[in-house]
């Protein structure tokens, strides 16, 4: 939420914001076409959205972590077009729509964020087409990595080292690649000294190479 907010406006915030307990991992927080009613913020752990398909198959449409605000699929239609769960032990705040709308009418300052994070969401739907348009394996995952190191740095986290919650299966669903592609690229880029990977930590070696691979200039 917007740091510039009066002390009083953040007294009227935290009014609002309903704080969950512990979501465990493969708790569902709401399910494709449960009727809209909020927003939520991460506050521990991961989040995975997933759409499921006409045929039953699964989909997976994005990863939130620490800081990061879901939810927005179901604004436009008053459904949740996504699932929500959790990937590993953690906890969300609730922020009921309709009271946030209210509150936003009088606190301009808090209207301009929820357009910047509904700005973010439209970007991100639009990078993950980008990112399936990519030819390549390398490219595809390389291109999720740099992302995943520029969100956690927007968090004053470590850009260079992190833990991948999300399982191989579910990185390769994301990517449009197969779990044997998603390892053997992960190999690769360790021969090559790009990354080192240990089970579920990565430690970027060479940026400049991953962003080569990524087809970032």
């Amino acid at each position: 939420m917007p740091i510039a907010l009066r002390p009083e406006e953040m007294v009227r915030l935290e009014q609002v914001v309903q704080r969950s307990g512990l979501n465990y991992r493969q708790d569902i927080v709401y399910r494709q076409d449960d009727t809209f009613g909020a927003l939520y913020a991460v506050r521990l752990g991961c989040i995975k959205t997933y759409r499921t398909t006409e045929d039953g198959r699964e989909q997976v449409t994005g990863f939130y972590f620490p800081g990061e605000i879901f939810g927005m699929d179901g604004v436009g239609s008053g459904r949740y077009t996504n699932s929500a769960v959790a990937l590993e032990t953690g906890s969300t705040c609730e922020l009921p729509f309709e009271q946030m709308e209210k509150l936003s009418a009088t606190i301009p300052q808090l209207q301009h964020h929820l357009f910047r994070i509904l700005g973010k969401e439209i970007t991100q739907d639009q990078q993950l087409v980008t990112l399936l348009s990519k030819h390549t394996a390398e490219e595809r995952l390389a291109a999720l990595l740099i992302s995943l190191s520029t969100r956690f740095a927007e968090r004053k986290q470590s850009s260079l080292r992190f833990r991948l919650p999300m399982s191989r299966s579910d990185i390769g669903n994301y990517l449009g690649l197969t779990v044997e592609t998603v390892s053997r690229v992960l190999g690769k880029m360790q021969k090559g000294e790009i990354l080192r990977v240990d089970n579920k930590e990565v430690e970027i070696l060479d940026i400049d190479k991953l962003k080569t691979q990524a087809g970032i200039k």
